[in-house]
């Protein structure tokens, strides 16, 4: 696991079920554009320790989200005001990392972020064309498919993420997808987020 093993007990993974708390909380989302009129901007990177023989896991992302000080959810947005954002977890192995979510945010303090999955693909015979590991939307390879069941779709990681009054925060998250993935047998797969905090800057 190398780095990750050393960060282990930064984080602690805790998989919430589809019947849960509403997805931002009683005070709903952050303002217009991702955040409040003031704050910093909270960068949410995604890096992966890939499935072992897959060619292409596509993963659709629906929402991510910080927990504030006072209990509420704040949505952080996907790029260009996008409702979903796509990673493919094969193309950020080794160390790769790509931009999940990105929003002004209100300055103070954090106690966990979720990812909140809305479909999850995994590919045997042909990786994706995709340039980069996320975007909007990644076109799948040709080949075979198998759709994940997601049990649950949630993933969230708690950790201390300290908003300036002005800079950036840069949270990395480890979507393991070694860990996160289960062969049912008869290829059937479902996926369980096994989200890991690897770094705070």
């Amino acid at each position: 696991m190398g780095a990750k093993s050393m960060l282990a007990g930064l984080a602690i993974v805790s998989m919430i079920g589809c019947g849960g708390e509403s997805p931002t909380g009683p005070s709903g989302a952050a303002a217009p554009g991702g955040g409040s009129s003031t704050g910093g901007t909270f960068n949410v990177r995604i890096t992966d320790n890939p499935f072992g023989s897959a060619k292409a896991v596509l993963v659709t992302f629906s929402e991510v989200a910080a927990r504030d000080a006072a209990g509420n959810w704040r949505k952080i947005a996907f790029a260009s005001g996008a409702s979903t954002r796509t990673c493919d977890l094969k193309k950020l192995q080794n160390s790769a990392q790509d931009l999940l979510a990105s929003a002004t945010m209100s300055p103070g303090s954090y106690t966990h972020i979720r990812l909140t999955v809305q479909t999850a693909k995994i590919f045997f015979d042909n990786g994706s064309t995709s340039t980069t590991p996320c975007a909007t939307t990644i076109a799948e390879p040709a080949g075979a498919v198998f759709p994940l069941a997601l049990s649950p779709a949630n993933g969230e990681v708690n950790g201390v993420y300290t908003m300036p009054t002005d800079g950036a925060l840069n949270v990395l998250l480890d979507f393991d997808a070694q860990a996160s993935i289960i062969d049912q047998g008869g290829q059937k797969y479902s996926l369980t987020p096994t989200i890991r905090l690897m770094s705070v800057s």
